[in-house]
């Protein structure tokens, strides 16, 4: 297995750079790996958009398939590849996100679970990082094209609540023992945090 992961960064740029001079398109295409995860790939765009990119993605996706098997078969341990032409995964996701905002903002003020339509693999983790951002659960659930999230409201702890309840005193004895508001320090802020879901 070949650990080098710089190695394999530029096997995959100039992997993706070549398909792409098939079509008649020289162009320098972006490879870095911010996590040694995951490659990311970022074609530029160009007059050949709509055709690398496809129907929905789908040739974009190919691509993508085709430079992560070249990997594979080349046995790099960093094969996994994110390819993006012309931002239209980034476009994509900002969209979801903002769509994201309503669904998450009534499961916080409802505290009723909510099942999202189906999703394919990448839009799921983009709804299970936005959901971890605001506190709530998120649990994929289905088969296939079925496959889907469900966004659920997290009960704070009742051993939180009583720390929180102490810290309000506190901070309520410091206003009142000061001369003035602003001679009071905040405490810490409390922050809370989820684990991604389950790896699509």
């Amino acid at each position: 297995m070949n650990t080098d992961n710089e190695a394999a960064i530029l096997y995959a740029k100039k992997y993706i750079e070549d398909l792409l001079s098939f079509f008649g398109l020289n162009t320098d295409v972006y490879a870095t790996s911010s996590d040694d995860e995951v490659i990311e790939l970022h074609v530029p765009s160009t007059q050949l958009n709509s055709f690398l990119i496809g129907q929905h993605g789908d040739t974009m996706h190919s691509l993508q398939f085709l430079v992560s098997s070249a990997l594979r078969s080349q046995n790099y341990e960093l094969s996994r590849v994110n390819l993006d032409i012309a931002d239209y995964k980034k476009q994509r996701a900002d969209r979801l996100a903002e769509r994201a905002e309503g669904w998450l903002k009534q499961v916080k003020d409802t505290k009723q679970p909510f099942d999202l339509r189906p999703m394919n693999a990448a839009d799921r983790r983009i709804i299970h990082q936005l959901a971890a951002d605001w506190g709530l659960s998120s649990e994929s659930t289905g088969e296939g094209r079925d496959r889907h999230i469900i966004l659920g409201y997290i009960e704070e702890e009742p051993e939180k609540k009583v720390k929180d309840t102490e810290k309000s005193d506190k901070k309520t004895k410091k206003v009142n023992e000061a001369e003035t508001t602003e001679e009071v320090k905040q405490d810490e802020e409390t922050k809370e945090t989820e684990d991604e879901a389950e790896e699509e």
